[in-house]
C-alpha cells in the first residue's frame, strides 16, 4: 500500500516538475546564465573583432580589481545621480502605496458597480501604454513652439516656456506621469482584495454601531496590510532601480535637464551606449542589485520579527 502511494506521488510530482521545465529554463537562461556578466565589473573589456565574447572578456580583457567601482565613487556625476534615484524612488513608494489604497476603498462604497468598473478601467490604460507613446503625448502639451501649454499661455499673453531646457519643472512632470501611468495597476490589485474581504465582517460592524471610518480603520486597512507590505519590500528591493522609458523616453533625452531626470539606469545606459564603458555599466549594475538585494533582506527581517506570518520569505 505505502508502494503504492509513494509511486502515485512520484507520478504526481514528475507530472507537476514537467510542467514547470519550459519556466525554469527561461529563468536559467535569460535570469542566471547572464549573472555571467558580473565578471566584467572587475575588468576593462575590450571587444576584439572577429572574436567572440568569450575571448574577449579573458584574452583581451585586464582584470582592473575594483578600479571600475573606483571611478564611479569619484565621479562627480555619481552623486547627483544616486541622490535623484532615492529621491524619485521615495516619492514613488509613498505615492504608490497611499494613492491606490485611499482610491480604492473609495470606490469599494460606490453604490454604482458599473461606474466603479469604468473608472478602474480608465486608471488602468495608461498601464498597457508604452513609454514611447507617453512621451510623445508629453511633447503635444510641452512643445515650445506647439506645445498645449505654451498656447494657452501665449492666448494668455504670457510668455511660452521652453519645458525642455527647464529642469526645475521636470520632477512634478515626472511624478505626475509616473502616477497616472502606474496607479492603475495598484488599484486594480487592491479591489481585487477588499472585494475577497468577508462582507459579514462589515454587517456585523454596522450592528455593533461602527461607522465608515472605524470600519475602514479595523477592517479594510488591516485585511490590506499583508499585501501592501509585500509590495513595500518589493518596492524597497528596487529602490535603486528606476523606470528607464520614464527618465529617457519621456525626458527626450534632453541634455539640459539632466540635472534633475539623471537616475542610475540612465547613467549605466549612456556610459554602455555613448562612452562603450562596460566595466562602469557592470560595477553599477552590481552595486545596484547588490543594494536592493541587500535592503529586500533586511526589509523581510523587520516585517518578520513584527509579525511572523507576514513578510515574502
Amino acid at each position: 500500500m505505502d508502494k503504492r502511494k509513494r509511486s502515485q506521488r512520484k507520478g504526481k510530482n514528475s507530472g507537476l516538475l514537467l510542467l514547470s521545465l519550459p519556466t525554469l529554463i527561461w529563468y536559467l537562461v535569460f535570469c542566471y546564465l547572464p549573472m555571467f556578466g558580473i565578471v566584467i565589473a572587475f575588468k576593462r573589456y575590450k571587444p576584439v573583432p572577429g572574436k567572440g565574447f568569450i575571448y574577449s572578456l579573458f584574452q583581451k580583457s585586464p582584470c582592473v580589481g575594483f578600479d571600475n567601482f573606483k571611478f564611479l565613487f569619484l565621479n562627480p556625476q555619481m552623486l547627483l545621480t544616486v541622490r535623484n534615484t532615492l529621491a524619485y524612488n521615495l516619492t514613488f513608494l509613498v505615492i504608490d502605496t497611499v494613492l491606490p489604497v485611499a482610491l480604492a476603498i473609495l470606490l469599494s462604497y460606490l453604490y454604482s458597480k458599473k461606474l466603479s468598473m469604468a473608472v478602474q478601467t480608465a486608471a488602468m490604460l495608461p498601464h498597457f501604454l508604452s513609454w514611447v507613446v507617453v512621451s510623445y503625448f508629453l511633447y503635444t502639451f510641452l512643445s515650445t513652439d506647439r506645445g498645449l501649454f505654451n498656447n494657452i499661455l501665449i492666448n494668455t499673453g504670457n510668455d511660452p516656456v521652453r519645458w525642455y531646457q527647464n529642469p526645475g519643472v521636470w520632477p512634478v512632470i515626472l511624478i505626475i506621469t509616473h502616477t497616472w501611468k502606474a496607479y492603475g495597476y495598484a488599484l486594480v490589485m487592491y479591489m481585487a482584495y477588499i472585494t475577497a474581504i468577508d462582507q459579514e465582517l462589515y454587517d456585523s460592524a454596522i450592528v455593533d454601531g461602527a461607522d465608515v471610518f472605524q470600519m475602514i480603520n479595523h477592517i479594510t486597512l488591516p485585511m490590506l496590510r499583508p499585501i501592501i507590505l509585500v509590495l513595500l519590500i518589493l518596492n524597497l528591493g528596487n529602490i535603486l532601480n528606476t523606470d528607464f522609458g520614464l527618465f529617457y523616453q519621456a525626458t527626450r533625452n534632453s541634455g539640459s535637464i539632466l540635472s534633475s531626470t539623471q537616475t542610475i539606469d540612465v547613467y549605466i545606459y549612456k556610459a554602455l551606449m555613448e562612452n562603450a564603458n562596460y566595466g562602469y555599466s557592470a560595477a553599477a549594475s552590481l552595486i545596484q542589485n547588490t543594494v536592493g538585494c541587500f535592503l529586500l533582506i533586511v526589509a523581510n527581517y523587520a516585517a518578520k520579527k513584527i509579525n511572523p506570518e507576514e513578510g515574502i520569505l
